[in-house]
């Protein structure tokens, strides 16, 4: 017997090198960085492990028990799923079976029998992956990588640049996967942490990583359950870093499961077939399932790179589709399903061009489900509902719009680490819609769902941005749209004349905002005044340019590196009035969430004569 787990030595938990948060001061600038603390655990989650003992004392480590074959021409594929209550990945005597959990060799998805048994067909390459059910929990390596599948590539990958997949030989006379009992997979409540886009292109960047995003989640412990999910752009093209993300992951208290994203390819495969092997070798599928709490979560691979030009497109491939068919069709009706992928199933920046090309199917595939699908790739923050329409979705959708919430994931790597350098270990790196790097928490209650940004640094706390966009600023704006990171400050960007107040507007960034959400403002202890949203999602295009723009972003990332952010689909604004007095005002904002949420910034601006 051969269990398949990891083997690199364990070494300590790093010490938090700082936290920091992009946040709008009273000044209206963002400045960085602030003290703050992990947002703590539900009262009602379930027991969970402190950052200091707990998850790295009692995490199940283990992994797949292989039984290796010597008949190359087996057509079937037969193992056990069974409850490993001495945690030592090989079944014992004493150790009972596991009926009723599915199994899959990536097209085919099987059940277990009363004693755990499943067989599936062979296929020359092909991975096999146990779901894990609710209330067990599948092992995870020395690195926190969670252990559930095994790959069958017989004569191993062909020459490829990282590596590839070692020759696996025969099928294996049986495949064994171990599960052990978990409250934390178990309770209704769940928190489960999404990442996208970390993308490191050196060890530089995976340094800038370690003290920003998974800084926050090592001193976190309420994700033990579902665990960390990253969804896609693990490494920037360079694969060897595979194996720094595995030292970031190390850091976690949960698991880490990973699916692949357009630089996370073997550039060099000759055919689609291979065309993840290092990540598949390093990581794990390409494409999975799991349970936690009342919720299914599917990890999609999106990305479809012919091997013919530096070109990919977006689409799951029949294998794919039949997997994704098959999988839904065994979940039972009461669970919430979450659906995620590297690149989104539809978006609002792009949203006349970016598209999955299987999307009708899927959509067909999960009707009358509740649903929703999470997506990166675009580094930037997206909280679309169901209903919302942009008018390049009208040929897909026709007048409906959305069958259930997308959220576009805000990265870990922001705009790429680009940006001004913070004394908390990492730049500003603020993202094409204004949004700061961060982390997004699924808070999952029986099939209730809501999503949570945790900005890198903070507490969760901070949601929002304030400014002013003026007609100062709008002339700067159109000046310099072209030099970003190399643009003049603009001076006194809170300052504005009496005459040009009638067209200055108070702007609201809400990071997730929807719609159902709703800014208001106090001016001066006024009464509150609703703002408007840029974008209604009601049908209308895309609005880009200076007056639709984010002023405090821009007035960051023009100077100093990040994106342009010209664009957003969470922007509110406020007219201020045109009866201003010379002298300092403040403004009070308060934005509410579609889930009720309040979150309240203020900004104190100057009136000129």
């Amino acid at each position: 017997m051969n269990p398949v787990s990891g083997s690199r030595p364990r070494s300590p938990r790093p010490a938090r090198l700082g936290v920091g948060a992009l946040i709008v001061t009273l000044s209206g600038a963002l400045l960085a960085p602030v003290a703050s603390s992990a947002a703590p655990a539900s009262s009602t989650a379930p027991e969970a492990s402190s950052a200091t003992e707990g998850w790295d004392e009692t995490a199940y480590r283990g992994g797949v028990d292989v039984v290796e074959g010597t008949d190359a021409d087996r057509k079937t594929v037969t193992g056990t799923v069974f409850v490993d209550r001495n945690r030592s990945s090989a079944q014992d005597r004493n150790e009972r079976g596991l009926a009723d959990v599915t199994v899959s060799n990536g097209r085919v998805v099987t059940t277990t029998d009363s004693k755990g048994r499943y067989e599936l067909p062979v296929e020359d390459n092909m991975t096999v992956f146990v779901t894990q059910p609710r209330g067990y929990q599948v092992p995870v390596d020395d690195d926190n990588v969670a252990q559930f599948h095994y790959h069958h590539l017989p004569a191993g990958s062909p020459k490829l640049r990282y590596g590839g997949l070692e020759p696996t030989g025969p099928v294996p006379d049986e495949l064994n996967f171990p599960l052990t009992a978990s409250t934390e997979t178990r309770t209704p409540e769940q928190h489960c942490a999404i990442g996208a886009d970390v993308q490191t292109y050196n060890a530089k960047e995976a340094e800038y990583a370690r003290a920003g995003v998974f800084a926050d989640l090592a001193e976190r412990d309420d994700y033990a359950g579902c665990g960390a999910l990253f969804i896609g752009d693990v490494v920037g093209d360079n694969l060897s870093l595979f194996d720094e993300t595995r030292d970031l992951t190390r850091t976690l208290n949960g698991p880490a499961r990973f699916l692949p994203g357009n630089h996370d390819l073997d550039f060099d495969s000759p055919a689609r077939d291979h065309n993840f092997d290092t990540f598949r070798a390093q990581l794990g599928p390409e494409y999975f399932s799991y349970d936690a709490g009342k919720a299914h979560v599917v990890a999609l691979s999106t990305i479809e790179y012919p091997g013919t030009t530096s070109r990919y497109t977006y689409g799951l491939g029949e294998r794919q589709l039949e997997w994704l068919r098959n999988d839904i069709a065994a979940v039972p009706e009461d669970r919430a399903i979450v659906l995620a992928g590297h690149s989104p199933l539809l978006e609002f920046w792009y949203s006349d061009s970016h598209r999955t090309k299987q999307l009708r199917e899927i959509y067909d595939i999960l009707e009358g489900r509740e649903v929703i699908s999470l997506g990166g790739h675009t580094h930037m923050s997206e909280n679309l509902r169901e209903g919302d329409l942009m008018a390049g979705w009208k040929d897909l959708l026709g007048e409906d719009g959305l069958p259930f919430t997308h959220l576009t994931v805000g990265a870990v790597s922001g705009h790429w680490y680009a940006g001004r350098q913070l004394d908390a270990g990492y730049p500003t790196s603020v993202q094409r819609d204004g949004t700061p790097p961060g982390v997004l928490t699924l808070d999952i209650k029986n099939t209730e769902i809501t999503e949570r940004y945790t900005v890198r640094g903070d507490d969760g706390a901070h949601q929002l941005s304030l400014g002013l966009n003026t007609p100062r600023y709008r002339d700067w704006f159109t000046a310099n749209r072209s030099n970003v990171g190399s643009a003049p400050e603009l001076a006194e960007p809170l300052s504005v004349s009496r005459e040009e107040l009638a067209g200055t507007w108070l702007t609201t960034n809400f990071w997730m905002g929807s719609t159902g959400s709703t800014v208001q403002v106090q001016v001066d202890g006024g009464s509150p005044v609703e703002a408007e949203r840029t974008q209604q999602l009601q049908g209308e295009g895309v609005r880009i340019g200076a007056e639709w723009s984010d002023p405090t972003a821009n007035l960051e990332t023009l100077p100093h590196g990040g994106g342009l952010v010209e664009r957003t689909m969470h922007l509110w604004r406020l007219e201020l009035p045109a009866d201003l007095a010379v002298g300092e005002h403040t403004a009070e904002v308060t934005a509410t969430d579609v889930h009720g949420r309040e979150f309240t910034e203020s900004l104190t601006f100057e009136v000129t004569e």
